[in-house]
């Protein structure tokens, strides 16, 4: 008889795309999300947590035009009593989920309808470096009003989520741009109804970051070559054609109004750009009376990214101090926030226009940034770590861990094999602990305690002569009663 096959052993890796958190990231990011939501609070939005799965149907901007409709997705196939049912699949971002939610509670939410949302999206894209098919946005709208005002205090609580999470003002700057006045530059060209010529245009605007007005011009005309030495194939438009988009795009002046006449002179007689352009005017004052300068928040026309997404203002954070990249070259941060007004999402559902407004902020980005500016240690404090010399005594270890965690410290007993000492304090070491407290049989007698500062002990051990080491001993005896506070006076003096 054939012996049965063994079953091979599953391997230990992660999923391709995807990515584990441990402990210090995992707070770090609990702790921003607990700050973000604090400025949204006071700001009068209300928290939502909405399904982390939705029918592919509700994504409806994701489906493509084939069979599986998993493109950019996670989706499967719920099966029914007909082998047939709905197509579901994870959330790809948190707005498509919020119109369904609106469009479902719209007779029981107030209106306009203030939200903000936090938690992991999923997306089914090519992975690579920085680039997970999982991570985690911070989003906060405002759905059923057409009030530039809505505009306006978004990008304004933009402004103070920044600053609070530990960004300065001088590091950041919020860019406001509107759609309405691109659509007016598009009228100007006379690509008002040319669907293709206008989607090839959109398409190259969004490149302006990376190739700039004269790499603009040369894609909206006969082409260019790339950095690799590849043609281009350009749009095939003629040098007047393309100069209304390279006008919007370099209008930005010295100050607003003259951006705001730049971008009159784009758009012509175009009324939705004309439109556009007044949306941004109000939003403008409206900030000034709020005592957001451009300093801060900025009209800017060379923001581009999503005008195929968003009807209206567009908005998004950037990060304007320089690090330096894997190759050690100086660069800008970059984008941190994005986000605009988006008026037909909840139509699709509804069949009515229903104005909505919001942005979303990088979570993992944010905490890339406070990291570059020191803000965050790169590496968390661990708990005070309380040693075990005798098992037998562990109800007195016990005592002591629970009036460090009453008093508000964060600590642990030793729960490994307790034989080693030596083996105790390496585990200190790798929990980053920064103290350990012992108390052996001679210890207990006499009513005391050693305290070993652990940090003061590693600083010590890299630099410090003998005289400072026995000016500044880091392990030292305190009567047991005295536990508590002298763990606390170090704790405090290591902040």
């Amino acid at each position: 008889m054939a012996k049965p096959k063994k079953q091979p052993r599953p391997k230990a890796v992660t999923p391709k795309g995807f990515r584990d958190y441990f402990g210090e990231e995992v707070t770090q990011r609990t702790e921003m999300l607990r700050t973000i939501a604090g400025v949204y609070h006071r700001y009068g939005f209300d928290a939502l947590e909405s399904s982390a799965v939705e029918t592919v149907e509700a994504l409806g901007k994701f489906l493509p035009d084939v069979d599986r409709p998993n493109e950019g997705v996670f989706a499967w196939q719920e099966v029914d009593e007909n082998d047939k049912g709905d197509w579901m699949a994870l959330r790809y971002d948190l707005t498509a989920p919020l119109a369904r939610v609106y469009a479902q509670h719209r007779n029981d939410l107030p209106t306009p309808y203030r939200r903000y949302a936090m938690g992991p999206v999923w997306r089914n894209e090519k992975p690579g470096p920085g680039r997970y098919r999982q991570f985690y946005q911070c989003d906060a709208d405002t759905v059923g009003t057409a009030s530039m005002a809505a505009d306006a205090e978004i990008c304004a609580m933009l402004s103070d989520t920044l600053e609070t999470v530990g960004i300065p003002r001088g590091d950041y700057l919020v860019r406001v741009n509107n759609r309405k006045v691109l659509n007016g530059v598009l009228e100007a060209m006379g690509l008002g109804e040319k669907a293709v010529a206008r989607d090839n245009v959109l398409r190259t605007i969004d490149k302006f970051d990376k190739v700039g007005e004269a790499g603009v011009r040369e894609l909206l005309t006969k082409g260019r070559l790339d950095a690799s030495g590849a043609f281009i194939d350009g749009v095939g438009l003629s040098e007047d054609q393309a100069e209304p988009v390279i006008a919007f795009l370099t209008s930005k002046a010295a100050d607003t109004a003259g951006t705001l006449a730049n971008l009159r002179a784009a758009v012509g007689d175009s009324k939705i750009g004309a439109d556009g352009i007044a949306e941004l005017e109000q939003i403008g004052a409206l900030l000034d009376a709020g005592g957001y300068g451009a300093d801060r928040i900025e009209i800017d026309p060379s923001v581009v990214r999503g005008l195929g997404y968003y009807t209206g203002p567009v908005y998004e954070a950037e990060l304007t101090f320089e690090i330096f990249d894997e190759k050690g070259r100086k660069r800008q941060f970059g984008s941190v926030s994005g986000g605009g007004r988006y008026d037909d999402l909840v139509k699709r559902f509804t069949g009515q226009e229903v104005p909505a407004t919001g942005i979303s902020i990088g979570v993992d980005r944010l905490l890339a940034a406070l990291r570059e500016k020191g803000r965050i240690a790169a590496q968390a404090t661990g708990p005070v770590v309380v040693t075990v010399m005798d098992r037998d005594r562990m109800a007195d270890y016990q005592a002591m861990v629970a009036e460090l965690r009453n008093a508000g410290i964060r600590a642990e007993v030793y729960l490994g094999n307790p034989k080693n000492f030596g083996n105790q304090l390496k585990y200190a070491d790798k929990r980053n602990s920064p103290i350990a407290v012992i108390e052996g049989g001679d210890e207990k007698a006499n009513g005391v305690v050693q305290i070993k500062d652990l940090i003061l002990g590693a600083k010590i051990a890299e630099s410090a002569t003998l005289e400072e080491w026995k000016e500044r001993p880091s392990q030292f005896e305190v009567p047991r009663s005295d536990l508590v506070a002298n763990v606390r006076e170090i704790l405090d003096n290591q902040d």
